[in-house]
């Protein structure tokens, strides 16, 4: 698919973050505004649209970070790039924010680990790498675990990134087998990753219908109770 326009999001986490690939071009908005998602993302987009001078109509195609992340953010995220692409009949492709995230991470021979708090003593965590020609491949599945209790695959340097790593750096330490040669905390899954990674996809036709396009969340518990509460503040 050449020139292809591309419209991808992601509001997973603490960041809303809108951006638009036309052609060869790719431009973005992205602002750390937790709880101000809802009221930023579709203004951001049509800021995108104007500045590049593109109808809605000649988009090709929706792109969305499709979580983990935080309950509200991942489903607010997914069901704009659902409602865009059923007004326009167009498809969706939902990217991993866990792979997004790990995109930011230098390109080098370790291994990338990208960790999102997920609150209540969690991470959202998955272990990437980068193959020589610079394409992101997942070393495992992703997950939802105690910081304490992650497990990483074999690799002789990681590199570390996202929230959950300012959150719980002692406890990751050590479950690593020597310490980060980088680590960066303040780090969110940005669009521009989402549409990067999304690419191949709607060039190998790999994309969804809107109704397909499903949030992924890793766990159901959105929230502790108050014994639980409790329990974990003795």
């Amino acid at each position: 698919m050449h020139g292809v326009n591309l419209l991808a999001l992601d509001t997973s986490t603490e960041c809303c973050s809108v951006a638009l690939l036309h052609g060869d071009a790719l431009i973005e908005r992205s602002e750390l505004a937790p709880r101000r998602h809802a009221e930023l993302v579709l203004p951001m987009a049509e800021a995108l649209l104007a500045e590049a001078g593109l109808q809605r109509a000649r988009l090709d195609g929706i792109a969305v970070g499709r979580g983990p992340g935080a309950f509200t953010g991942v489903r607010l995220g997914v069901s704009v790039a659902q409602g865009l692409a059923f007004a326009l009949g167009r498809p969706v492709a939902a990217i991993s924010s866990l792979a997004a995230l790990a995109m930011q991470a230098p390109r080098d021979a370790n291994a990338t680990l990208a960790v999102i708090d997920a609150r209540m003593g969690e991470i959202y965590a998955g272990a990437f790498a980068f193959d020589a020609d610079g394409t992101l491949r997942a070393l495992d599945g992703e997950r939802v675990v105690r910081a304490q209790d992650l497990r990483v695959p074999h690799s002789p340097g990681w590199n570390v990134i996202g929230s959950g790593w300012d959150a719980y750096r002692e406890a990751l330490l050590a479950r690593l087998p020597a310490p980060p040669r980088w680590a960066e905390g303040a780090r969110y899954p940005q669009a521009r990753d989402v549409a990067r990674l999304a690419l191949p996809q709607f060039e190998a036709g790999h994309v969804l219908p809107p109704e397909r396009a499903l949030p992924v969340y890793l766990r159901d518990k959105v929230a502790l109770t108050v014994a639980e509460r409790e329990a974990g503040s003795r």
